[in-house]
C-alpha cells in the first residue's frame, strides 16, 4: 500500500506540472516562438505590398527587383532631359537658316549706289585738261576764250560748288558755304561727284567730250582720286601770276561780283591754301611732263595768244586748232 502511494504521487505531480506548463505556454508564448511568428507575418505583409505596387505600376522597372525601390524619381528627370534636347535641336536647326533682315526706313539712306566701272570715262570717251593757277590768275577768262574757239566744255569747280550751295534742298549747301567763306578746300567727294555729273550731262545732252576743268584739282589726293574714278587728264594749263597782281584783280572783281570770298581776309587764306596744297599738284604733273606754263601777268589778249601757241604743239590729234 505504501509502495503504491509512493509511485502514484510523483506521477500526479508530473501531470500537474505538465498542465501548468501547457497553460503557461498558451498564455505566454516564448520569445523565440513570438519572434518567428512576427517575422513570418512581416514577410507576408512585405510581399503583399510589393505585389500590389508592382501590379499597379505594370511590373518592376529596369534594374529593379521585385522588392527594390529607386529612391530618386526618374520620370521627371527624363522629361527635363527630353525637353532640353528638343530645344537644343531646334536652336541648331534655326542657326543653319539665314535670319530674315529687319528693314528700317532709315537704313535705306545708307544704301551704297550701284558699282560702276572705274574710271567712269576711258581715253576715247572724254578728254580733260586741268586749268590751275592762284585766285585771280585769269583762269575763267581764258577758259571762256577756249570754249569759244575750240568747242570745249568749261567746268569750273568753284562755280559748280557755288551753284550747289544755292540749290534748294541741297544736302551740302551749308557745308560748302562754310568751307568757301573760310578759304578751305571742300571735301573732294563732293567736288568730284559734281564734276562727274556735269561731264555726263554734257556728253548726254550736248554730245561733247572735251572738257576744261578750272580750279581743280586743288590738292594731291583730289588729282589721284579723280583720275582713278572719273577720267585721266591729258595735261595741265598753269597760269602763273604774282600775289600782288592777283590781289588787285580780286579786289576790283569784288566790287561787282557779289562773291562772299572776294574780301581781303578770305583772299589771303586762299593764297595760303593754294601755295601749300595746290601748287604741289602742279609740280607733280610737271615731273610727268604734263604742264603748260602760261605767264598770266600780261593783258588777257596777250595771255590768250600764249595759250593758243602752246596748244598747237600739245593738243591731241582729235582736238583741232583753228
Amino acid at each position: 500500500m505504501a509502495a503504491s502511494v509512493s509511485r502514484t504521487i510523483p506521477f500526479l505531480l508530473r501531470q500537474q506540472a505538465a498542465r501548468r506548463f501547457t497553460t503557461a505556454t498558451t498564455k505566454f508564448p516564448s520569445t523565440t516562438t513570438t519572434t518567428a511568428a512576427l517575422r513570418t507575418t512581416r514577410v507576408k505583409n512585405y510581399h503583399n505590398k510589393t505585389f500590389t505596387r508592382n501590379y499597379a505600376s505594370g511590373g518592376p522597372r529596369g534594374g529593379e527587383t521585385a522588392g527594390s525601390k529607386n529612391p530618386f524619381p526618374v520620370y521627371p528627370l527624363v522629361a527635363i532631359f527630353t525637353a532640353g534636347s528638343l530645344g537644343f535641336y531646334y536652336l541648331v536647326q534655326s542657326r543653319k537658316e539665314p535670319m530674315p533682315a529687319i528693314e528700317d526706313p532709315k537704313d535705306k539712306l545708307l544704301v551704297s549706289p550701284p558699282v560702276t566701272k572705274k574710271p567712269a570715262f576711258g581715253k576715247g570717251e572724254a578728254s580733260v585738261i586741268f586749268v590751275l593757277g592762284g585766285p585771280g590768275a585769269g583762269k575763267g577768262t581764258q577758259c571762256g576764250n577756249l570754249v569759244r574757239d575750240y568747242g570745249f566744255v568749261h567746268l569750273s569747280a568753284g562755280d559748280l560748288l557755288r551753284a550747289e550751295q544755292e540749290r534748294p534742298g541741297s544736302d551740302f549747301g551749308e557745308l560748302i558755304k562754310t568751307y568757301i567763306k573760310e578759304g578751305r578746300i571742300v571735301p573732294m567727294e563732293v567736288t568730284i561727284a559734281l564734276l562727274e555729273n556735269a561731264m555726263r550731262e554734257a556728253m548726254t545732252t550736248q554730245g561733247k567730250s572735251k572738257f576744261l576743268i578750272d580750279g581743280f584739282p586743288r590738292q594731291m589726293d583730289q588729282a589721284v582720286k579723280f583720275e582713278e574714278d572719273v577720267c585721266e587728264s591729258s595735261f595741265t594749263l598753269f597760269f602763273d601770276c604774282t600775289e600782288d597782281e592777283m590781289l588787285k584783280r580780286l579786289l576790283n572783281r569784288g566790287l561787282t561780283s557779289g562773291r562772299s570770298d572776294d574780301n581781303i581776309e578770305s583772299i589771303k587764306k586762299r593764297f595760303r591754301t593754294f601755295k601749300e596744297t595746290s601748287y604741289p599738284v602742279v609740280e607733280y604733273y610737271r615731273k610727268m611732263d604734263k604742264v603748260i606754263d602760261v605767264k598770266a601777268m600780261d593783258t588777257p589778249q596777250n595771255v590768250y595768244s600764249q595759250v593758243k601757241a602752246a596748244l598747237k604743239d600739245r593738243l591731241s590729234a582729235e582736238i583741232k586748232t583753228p
